[in-house]
C-alpha cells in the first residue's frame, strides 16, 4: 500500500511539473538612451500592486541623470486628475543593471531592496511611451509623456504585451484614453 501511495505521488509530481508553462524569457528593448528617456512620465495603466496607492487620480513618474551615474526616480500620486494635490510622494534611485543597452534597470526606494525595472516595449524613435515590467512579469505600468493616450496605440501595446505572454488581463487603467 505504501509503495503504491508514494508512486501514485510521483506520477502527480510529474504531471504538475509537464502541466506547468515555462515563458520564455521576456525580452527588453535594444536600447535605451537614458538621456531622452529622462523626464516625466505619467502612467496610463499598471497592474495593481502593494506599494502605490490605489486610488491616485493621476499617477506621474519622472526620471533624472544623475552625476553619480544613477538615475533619481521620483514618483508622485495625486489626489486630483489635475496633478495639483500630491496624495504621496517617493523618491528613489534607479541603477544600470544592463550596461550594453541600457534596458534594464534595478530601482531602489528603500535600502537594501532593489527590484527588476525591464524597459520591455518603447517608442525608440520619439520616446512617448513605454511598458515597464519585470523578469517575472509580475508588475507592469504603461506610461506616456502626456497624460492621455491614443485609443489605438495603447491597444497595440496591450497586443504586444500579450505576444511577450503578460497576462494583460490584470491591467488597471488609470490615465486617459481616447
Amino acid at each position: 500500500m505504501r509503495i503504491i501511495i508514494i508512486i501514485t505521488m510521483l506520477l502527480l509530481t510529474a504531471v504538475t511539473l509537464l502541466a506547468v508553462k515555462k515563458l520564455p524569457p521576456l525580452s527588453t528593448v535594444d536600447k535605451v538612451d537614458l538621456t531622452r528617456y529622462a523626464g516625466l512620465w505619467y502612467q496610463i495603466a499598471y497592474f495593481p500592486n502593494s506599494f502605490q496607492p490605489k486610488d491616485a487620480k493621476l499617477t506621474t513618474a519622472e526620471y533624472g541623470l544623475h552625476p553619480k551615474g544613477y538615475i533619481t526616480v521620483v514618483n508622485t500620486a495625486y489626489k486630483d486628475a489635475e496633478g495639483k494635490e500630491v496624495k504621496s510622494k517617493v523618491k528613489g534611485k534607479a541603477f544600470i543593471a544592463d550596461k550594453v543597452n541600457n534596458s534594464k534597470l534595478k530601482v531602489q526606494f528603500f535600502w537594501p531592496f532593489r527590484g527588476d525595472y525591464w524597459i520591455t516595449l518603447l517608442d525608440k524613435e520619439n520616446y512617448q511611451w513605454v511598458a515597464v515590467s519585470d523578469s517575472k512579469r509580475k508588475y507592469l505600468w504603461i506610461m506616456n509623456r502626456n497624460p492621455v493616450m491614443d485609443k489605438e496605440l495603447y491597444q497595440n501595446i496591450v497586443l504586444q504585451l500579450k505576444n511577450k505572454f503578460i497576462d494583460t488581463d490584470k491591467i488597471v487603467i488609470t490615465g486617459r484614453i481616447d
